[in-house]
């Protein structure tokens, strides 16, 4: 057993810490406030070569293992916690359209991908369709050399910043989730309409949903075969909790490590916060929590390198991450006192977006239902 990082891993932490701290963690409350998702950062991350780190070098991107994406997910959340899409968002479109794409569509879209140049989305959620993926009533009608696609996708993240998004859709109604596709489908479509929600949080990330109306996909922007379209997500979901746990953990250890500094200079009664048990102790629950999420979930990674199974990791990881990151962000900013309650403080919008990922790629209940069925069995699964 190896729990260390390579020589390379170690570096590109480094790099990316620097950068965090430097560019990304004096403005992350900048973008929330102004409602803008900072475009020209997705750049600079693809420069960096974060965006491409699930994409292959012939495509423009890093090639890199699961594991250092996930380094990536932790440190970006560390500095900016909706940037972090980047790398999760990247991660699943990538191996989605690497895996299954037809080799016009992979040249034409990777490398946008992976430099920043243009941001895509995935859209499953629907109004009626969230946790049961599929049950999903949009449709896509093969007619002649192009699809027709109608029907309402919501919860989208990128919805109103997106270029394109991976839709799913039914083309084959009677075959329940054996009957869904997936195909690429550019927001400027005619038929395409995006509208953003007033969320919580996640602000910069310009959630919402889109309406097809009609919209004529050309057939080669099918992804994969037809009617395959479910089984391509539901793996590349394994990938995407575990970095969603990565990101979590990332934005609520940076609280942590704010706390801890601000409860050795601020005084109580004559002495330091920090001398106090009531206030150690919980940090230390805290700092414990995440570090077990934390390693379960690089567990998880190097098992998906290797080729192994992986889903129970992935949903344990998925299901605590969030769970353990806001009731450590909240606890920070109940330490830091009434000056964290005002957007004065990063911990208040901390909260607010680290919550938006209890809901995003799996609940609580969900996630335990998978790990139930694996390690119960599926003829005992509750639903």
């Amino acid at each position: 057993m190896n729990f260390s990082f390579t020589e390379e891993q170690e570096y590109f932490r480094k790099m990316l810490q620097e950068f965090a701290k430097e560019e990304l963690l004096p403005h992350y409350t900048k973008w929330d406030r102004e409602g803008v998702t900072p475009r020209h950062l997705w750049k600079k991350l693809g420069e960096l070569g974060v965006n491409g780190l699930r994409i292959p070098v012939e495509y423009g991107g890093s090639g890199a293992d699961c594991v250092t994406t996930g380094i990536a997910a932790e440190e970006i959340g560390r500095g900016d916690f909706n940037l972090t899409y980047a790398v999760m968002l990247n991660a699943l479109i990538g191996e989605i359209i690497n895996n299954h794409a037809r080799e016009e569509l992979k040249r034409e879209w990777l490398p946008q991908i992976a430099s920043g140049e243009k941001i895509v989305g995935i859209a499953i959620t629907e109004p009626a369709a969230g946790t049961d993926a599929g049950g999903i009533k949009t449709t896509a009608v093969h007619k002649g050399n192009v699809y027709v696609l109608n029907g309402e996708k919501s919860g989208i993240s990128v919805a109103t910043c997106g270029d394109a998004f991976i839709i799913f859709a039914k083309t084959d109604p009677e075959l329940g989730n054996r009957g869904i596709s997936a195909f690429i489908v550019p927001a400027n479509l005619p038929g395409v309409e995006c509208k953003g929600y007033e969320d919580m949080g996640n602000i910069p990330v310009g959630r919402g949903s889109i309406y097809l109306n009609d919209v004529e996909v050309p057939e080669e922007y099918l992804i994969g075969l037809e009617n395959k379209g479910f089984s391509q997500v539901m793996n590349g979901f394994d990938l995407s909790r575990l970095l969603i746990g990565l990101q979590c953990v990332g934005a609520a250890s940076q609280s942590i490590d704010e706390t801890i500094e601000h409860v050795k200079a601020r005084q109580s009664f004559g002495k330091p916060l920090a001398t106090y048990q009531g206030i150690q102790f919980p940090l230390v629950t805290h700092y414990t929590q995440l570090e077990l999420i934390k390693w379960q979930a690089y567990r998880g990674l190097w098992l998906r390198d290797q080729g192994l199974k992986h889903s129970k990791e992935s949903s344990s990881v998925k299901w605590l991450g969030p769970k353990y990151s806001v009731e450590a962000i909240h606890e920070c900013l109940l330490f830091n006192g009434h000056y964290a309650y005002t957007k004065e403080m990063p911990h208040e919008q901390r909260l607010r977006d680290v919550i938006g990922l209890e809901i995003g790629d799996g609940t609580a209940q969900a996630n335990m239902m998978v790990i139930a069925k694996d390690i119960i069995g599926k003829e005992f699964r509750s639903y």
